[in-house]
């Protein structure tokens, strides 16, 4: 990443949050710990708690209850915070005539740091062609990218990012990928809120998902996908109406996951076979199921939706 080295990172550990803002709890008991070596996902709906611990981890919002530290310190007690903690909350927002370079440039001279540094990090997020140009001109997805070359710029060993996928083109999610992959096998400590379960499928090595201001899961990607793939079948019909009321009334837990297909708990795939081989309902697989991050979010989360909305099939009944 740059010519400096990671050789160890801290941990960022929260632990018993609370925070109301008059009647509202915010976060009720927020716990996690984010470790160097893998990037940690932070996930969950609106209104989750997540922005909120975030800006307490930095050191921009109190709590009532509860402390998040890093390496064992608060990010306010942190010598020079920028060189041990790289944030990003918001896309950068410089002054619309200043060019990308002379903001990159204004941060870098109050962290001691050296143009030379300020090139590197440049090159690093791809803005070389446009570091001359005055940022007012950037695009969601270039503010993006001077946000996290200024996250980067002191080489700090723990970073956490608010939604870095925002306002990314297709080019841009590949390169975020890979980019937070190299940070973490760097060493340093990664978290990393997204509302994209896709990203950070393929992106996150561990998972903190949120769901009214406390941590509903804290594991292993590969593990929580796991969990939610057990004992699930996947079928193909074209006759899902008769296949769901033969398996429902054999005991099995049905779910239409999109046109034609049904996701089966609760028997396994030959006896689902022999059900709807002796109905006589046509189908074409009968497979393992193999969970996506986005299922393990929704069975998650269900209960801890704020807002939800209905289908126009729902509103027009």
């Amino acid at each position: 990443m740059s010519e400096f080295r990671v050789v160890s990172a801290p941990e960022i550990v929260v632990s018993g949050l609370r925070k109301r803002y008059g009647r509202k709890p915010a976060l009720d008991g927020m716990s996690f710990t984010v470790r160097p070596g893998v990037v940690t996902g932070f996930v969950g709906p609106n209104g989750a708690g997540k922005s909120t611990t975030m800006r307490v981890i930095l050191g921009l919002d109190a709590v009532d209850e509860g402390i998040a530290l890093i390496g064992g310190r608060p990010y306010r007690s942190l010598r020079c915070p920028p060189r041990h903690v790289g944030s990003l909350l918001d896309a950068a927002s410089p002054h619309p005539g200043r060019s990308g370079r002379g903001h990159l440039l204004w941060l870098a001279h109050a962290q001691g740091l050296s143009a030379r540094r300020v090139d590197q990090v440049i090159e690093l997020v791809g803005l070389a062609p446009v570091a001359r140009r005055a940022a007012g001109g950037y695009s969601l997805g270039m503010r993006q990218r001077l946000g996290i070359a200024a996250a980067v710029l002191g080489d700090p060993p723990v970073v956490v990012l608010d939604e870095p996928f925002n306002g990314m083109d297709p080019d841009g999610i590949i390169w975020m990928r890979g980019f937070l992959r190299s940070l973490a096998a760097q060493g340093r400590a990664v978290l990393v809120s997204s509302h994209l379960m896709s990203e950070l499928q393929d992106t996150a090595g561990h998972l903190v998902v949120a769901g009214r201001g406390r941590a509903l899961a804290d594991a292993g990607v590969a593990e929580l996908i796991a969990g939610a793939s057990r004992n699930r079948v996947a079928l193909r019909t074209t006759a899902t109406t008769n296949a769901t009321r033969v398996l429902a009334r054999a005991g099995a837990s049905v779910t239409a996951t999109g046109p034609g297909t049904l996701t089966v708990s609760g028997l396994p795939a030959d006896r689902i076979v022999t059900l709807l081989g002796r109905s006589e309902v046509p189908f074409t697989e009968v497979s393992a199921h193999r969970a996506t991050l986005e299922d393990v979010y929704l069975e998650l989360t269900r209960e801890a939706v704020e807002f939800r909305a209905t289908t126009p099939a729902e509103v027009s009944r």
